[in-house]
């Protein structure tokens, strides 16, 4: 659920995927759901109707997820990259780490929860790790706590 006090920080190809996402639910998916509420209306007694119950329970979803993207999109900001700049991490960089005492190297791109997809390498900037790599540079070793304990990771690379 997104917090109505606060910024949802997006790049601009998260812009872009929430727009099309909204305009699919809104222009695409909203009016065939009500196509299919409207013939399972038609088909009689609703109490004993599988296809109006699971209908209705689609379109509440559907119209959670579209006042949740409304809200996001009222909210965006997105994030300028500005990394090769100054050289800190700010939302936006991608930023390679090794484990120290380990050589070998990951590359995060640090994202807003929105985009956040680990399996991609976008960690939110509201992750652990997001949050220690926030303000340091080259050179810079960090703290995140995990549940094994405490990682140290050594900043390899700011891009």
């Amino acid at each position: 659920m997104v917090d109505p006090n606060k910024p949802v920080y997006v790049t601009e190809e998260g812009l872009k995927a929430l727009k099309d996402e909204f305009e699919e639910l809104t222009k695409v998916r909203r009016p065939d759901l009500a196509a299919r509420l409207s013939v399972a209306i038609k088909q009689g007694d609703l109490r004993e109707n599988a296809d109006y119950q699971m209908a209705k329970e689609e379109q509440g979803f559907l119209e959670g997820r579209i006042q949740e993207l409304e809200l996001m999109l009222r909210k965006v900001v997105v994030i300028e990259k500005d990394c090769n700049s100054n050289g800190v991490v700010t939302l936006g960089c991608e930023v390679t780490v090794a484990e120290e005492d380990y050589d070998e190297q990951e590359t995060y791109h640090l994202v807003g929860a929105t985009e956040a997809d680990p399996s991609q390498g976008k960690i939110s900037n509201e992750s652990p790790l997001g949050q220690a790599l926030l303000g340091h540079r080259v050179g810079d070793v960090i703290s995140v706590s995990a549940p094994a304990g405490e990682i140290r990771f050594r900043i390899i690379e700011v891009s």
